[in-house]
C-alpha cells in the first residue's frame, strides 16, 4: 500500500512558477513509475508528466519545455516544477504511483493561474 500526499499548489500569475511535491509513504517507492495528472473543471483527467523507476521522463506537448518532473528516492518524493504557467494550466493536480496492477492516487492539489 502506498499513500500519496501532494503539496505546493496555490494561486500564481500567468508566467509564474510553482513547484508541486508528492510525498509517498510505504515501501519500495523506487520501483514505481510516478506521474502527475491534472483535471480541469468539465474536462477529463490528463497526464502532465511521468518518470519511470529508471528516470525516463514523458511529457505531453502541452507542457513540454515548461514542466519538469523529478524524483528523490531517498526522500520518497516526486516533484513537478512548473514554469511559464498559463491560465489553461489551472486544474487540480494529482500524484500517481504505478507498478503493474498497483495504482495509487493522491487527493490532489489545486493550481490556479490567474491575474
Amino acid at each position: 500500500q502506498v499513500q500519496l500526499v501532494e503539496s505546493g499548489g496555490g494561486l500564481v500569475q500567468p508566467g509564474g512558477s510553482l513547484r508541486l511535491s508528492c510525498a509517498a509513504s510505504g515501501s519500495r517507492f523506487s520501483i514505481y513509475t510516478m506521474g502527475w495528472y491534472r483535471q480541469a473543471p468539465g474536462k477529463q483527467r490528463e497526464l502532465v508528466a511521468a518518470i519511470t523507476s529508471g528516470g525516463t521522463t514523458n511529457y505531453p506537448d502541452s507542457v513540454k519545455g515548461r514542466f519538469t518532473i523529478s524524483r528523490d528516492n531517498a526522500k520518497n518524493t516526486v516533484y513537478l516544477q512548473m514554469n511559464s504557467l498559463k491560465p489553461e494550466d489551472t486544474a487540480v493536480y494529482y500524484c500517481n504511483a504505478k507498478f503493474f496492477s498497483r495504482d495509487y492516487w493522491g487527493e490532489g492539489t489545486l493550481v490556479t493561474v490567474s491575474s
